[in-house]
């Protein structure tokens, strides 16, 4: 699985979060590794480089939900949009994930190990220009106007 988090202003790098990590086996992504190895490694550090207005927009993972990553992010005074149950996903991210699974897949030779993945991911991730983040990013008031204007139904988008 991976991690990345993006802006109008920029993206960070993708993060691999890997079932082992420094060769012990740490099984799936929980609210501990969470906090450890995607919020305090690269969601404060990104949010320092946004500046005002950074909020963080995660969806209802259980270790994006649970108690001790909500007390964690307003002990260091990271927002969180809020983000209904059962929504649809209109994260902004998604979309470019759409984008960087279709590039990987388009490699020749196709990545065939872990190692591999991790740098074809990183290396399509940086081909994908700033303007285009951005242009997602800025979509997203589009995006939930629609879904509301809709009712909750299907929208272009």
């Amino acid at each position: 699985m991976f991690w990345g988090g993006i802006s109008v202003d920029g993206k960070t790098e993708p993060v691999c979060v890997s079932r082992t990590r420094g060769g012990r086996g740490q099984g799936s992504l929980n609210a501990g590794r969470y906090i450890t190895e995607i919020l305090e490694e690269h969601v404060v550090p990104y949010a320092g480089y946004v500046g005002d207005g950074f909020m963080l927009m995660h969806d209802n993972a259980r270790c994006h939900t649970a108690a001790i990553v909500r007390d964690y992010l307003q002990e260091v005074d990271i927002p969180v949009m809020h983000w209904p149950a059962r929504s649809p996903d209109l994260n902004s991210i998604e979309y470019l994930w759409d984008d960087l699974k279709r590039r990987v897949r388009a490699r020749d030779p196709a990545p065939t190990t872990l190692q591999e993945l991790q740098d074809a991911v990183l290396e399509e991730w940086e081909q994908i220009p700033q303007e285009a983040v951005a242009t997602l990013v800025r979509s997203m008031k589009d995006r939930m106007e629609a879904v509301i204007k809709a009712r909750g139904g299907n929208t272009r988008f």
